[in-house]
């Protein structure tokens, strides 16, 4: 039996000592490994919902950017739709009044009703004028038809009122006279 104090002994006891160093190195390693591959996936996953939260965030601010756009056009509509008969009655008046004796007065309607105009041209408002056109029911309201083979079938001959657009939007339709061929359906059964 060799001696405790032995040379073989002691270099069995270092090896040892050092395999078993080496395996608790070996483990430490690989509980750090799992432990760095642990924190890379939360890591990765953290940064795929930051990036879905961004997403939703930013399509939400535009979402709220488009819906205030359309609500200031909305309330701009309304208060372009109360504008319209000021338009109207600018224009009556214009027309009523051709004699020389107004012609100041009549200079000064006329400057009103321009810079009136001017402005609701500037917030987005089209005038529909469909004089000789073609009748278009989202556009126009045909208020009466004349029978006649000069036109075309269907053809705006007189604007009783001009309607007007905004952005797309007909706030009101014009009001017109259509050309109808004779023979089509009789005037009572349209009325």
């Amino acid at each position: 039996m060799p001696d405790k104090d032995s040379p073989f002994n002691t270099e069995n006891s270092v090896q040892n000592a050092a395999s078993d160093q080496a395996d608790d190195a070996k483990l430490v390693v690989e509980s750090a490994d799992a432990e760095i591959a642990k924190l890379a996936t939360d890591l990765s996953e953290l940064r795929q919902t930051l990036m879905r939260r961004q997403a939703d965030f930013d399509n939400y601010r535009k979402r709220i950017e488009k819906e205030r756009a359309e609500d200031a056009k909305r309330h701009t509509a309304r208060v372009i739709e109360g504008l319209i008969p000021i338009i109207d009655g600018f224009e009556h008046a214009l027309a009523a009044h051709r004699e020389a004796e107004y012609e100041n007065y009549r200079k000064g309607f006329e400057l009103i009703y321009k810079q009136l105009v001017d402005n609701v041209t500037r917030l987005g408002v089209e005038r529909i004028d469909p004089l000789g056109k073609q009748f278009d029911p989202h556009l126009h309201q045909a208020m009466d038809r004349t029978e006649t083979t000069s036109h075309e079938d269907g053809t705006i001959l007189q604007v009783f009122q001009p309607g007007y657009i905004f952005y797309g939007r007909v706030l009101r339709p014009a009001m017109v006279r259509v050309a109808v061929h004779p023979g089509g359906a009789s005037k009572e059964a349209a009325n």
